[in-house]
């Protein structure tokens, strides 16, 4: 299956169901009084994290995700059905955010545990019937509400491994070699740089019944934080590791070999410092290779704790399995500190906002006044003057008159417009 950590879809969740007139039809009672349902509430988009998913491929395929909308309400006061909730499965590691038109992106969740979910995009309320609307001097009233247009999203999907140890080094160090001795996986391995295109998952057993998972983190160059070799798509990988191995080619001459190391280390340092901070073991790879027991010797008077490991005859690959399990035992669990989105609380004057376009045009924004020209019937005339009476309530008008609105003006409140007047 091909690996993929990275996806960018679009959610919409169903829309609330409209509410509707309707009147009490009863033998012997005349006149029957309102009895319109309300609409059902419209279905929420969840995702879900599971462990039987190891990629995002299956967003490569279908880009489009909608929740059932609830349905209309009923005479004698019956409520519509509501919307079945839709549950999307991703991996385990997979980070979401989500921008709305016209927004900035946000960041929702860190699904990193099997099981765990989140609330994707919110379906729309059920619109009232018009049972709501009756009063001692409006005994009839011919009003209902729409329902409210469920939440729409483009969401961003970000696969982040979830590994104890991860495998760095540069091109051709061994490192997918290393993880084809130590656990059940097979990389492709051949000669030449940037073979491995994709991290690659291993579990490695420590004994009957303690393992842990290891990942080979494809080769990493200079500039891999601003992405050369496609290294910003890797380096992101190592964040959720316990543990670091980082692995020197021992085929290279000491020199160069400790130029790898600062350079590596480098790179991790300005995609993010705290990597720095995780247990990591240096070795040298290649150990059956006379020039790399001679450069571990050099190493290990500046890195007293250096291990060197031959793939090829498993010299200190269990010494290392075992080092490497000590550190796990030992680090914390990772975390990904991703802020959450900011909370602004508007006060009844800043409930709304009006800007005037270009063309002249007064746009209203506001959650309050957004959701109420949705849920007007603007096709009753008392819908219609309920509408009015509350954008009055709340000073929209007011405010209208403050910026120079004068009749025949065009005013925009969400997907609808009027002239006012």
């Amino acid at each position: 299956m091909q690996f993929i950590d990275e996806a960018t879809i679009g959610v919409a969740a169903g829309n609330g169901g409209d509410g509707i007139v309707a009147w009490r039809r009863e033998k012997y009672v005349d006149k029957g009084g309102p009895a319109g349902g309300d609409g059902g509430a419209g279905g929420s988009i969840y995702f879900e994290a599971t462990p039987e998913l190891s990629t995002l491929v299956e967003f490569r395929f279908k880009r489009k995700f909608h929740a059932e909308p609830g349905k209309a309400g009923g005479t004698s006061n019956k409520s519509g059905k509501g919307g079945e909730d839709l549950v999307v499965m991703v991996p385990v590691g997979t980070i979401v955010y989500r921008r709305a038109e016209g927004k900035a992106e946000t960041f929702v969740a860190d699904l990193a545990r099997p099981g765990e979910r989140a609330l994707i995009a919110k379906g729309g309320r059920g619109g009232l019937g018009n049972q709501h609307f009756a009063t001692s001097v409006r005994q009839a009233p011919r009003i209902a509400y729409n329902g409210e247009p469920g939440e729409a999203y483009d969401v961003r999907l970000e696969l982040r491994l979830l590994a104890d140890c991860g495998i760095v080094g540069v091109p051709n160090a061994g490192k997918s070699t290393l993880l084809s001795v130590v656990s059940a996986a097979r990389p492709k391995i051949a000669d030449y740089p940037f073979t491995t295109l994709e991290p690659q998952l291993g579990v490695v057993r420590v004994s009957d019944d303690e393992s842990f998972v290891m990942v080979d983190v494809p080769g990493l160059i200079e500039g891999a934080h601003e992405g050369t070799g496609l290294g910003d798509q890797f380096l992101k990988h190592v964040e959720r590791t316990r543990t670091i191995v980082h692995l020197l080619d021992g085929a290279k001459p000491f020199e160069e070999m400790l130029a790898d190391k600062e350079t590596i280390e480098n790179e991790l340092r300005l995609w993010n410092p705290r990597l720095l901070e995780k247990p990591m073991l240096v070795v040298v790879s290649k150990l059956d290779l006379p020039d790399a027991r001679a450069s571990l010797e050099r190493l290990r008077e500046r890195f007293p704790a250096a291990l060197g490991i031959s793939s090829a005859t498993n010299e200190g690959v269990r010494d290392l399995v075992y080092a490497v399990w000590r550190e796990i035992k030992d680090a914390p669990m990772p975390e990904i500190v991703t802020p959450p989105p900011a909370l602004i609380e508007l006060t009844p004057q800043e409930a709304f906002t009006i800007e005037r376009g270009r063309d002249g045009t007064f746009v209203v924004a506001g959650v309050r006044v957004e959701r109420l020209a949705a849920v007007t019937n603007f096709d009753s005339d008392e819908g219609l003057a309920r509408f009015e009476r509350s954008l009055a309530k709340l000073g929209v008008e007011k405010r209208l008159r403050e910026l120079g609105a004068v009749e025949g003006d065009t005013v925009r409140i969400g997907y609808y417009e009027f002239t006012y007047s």
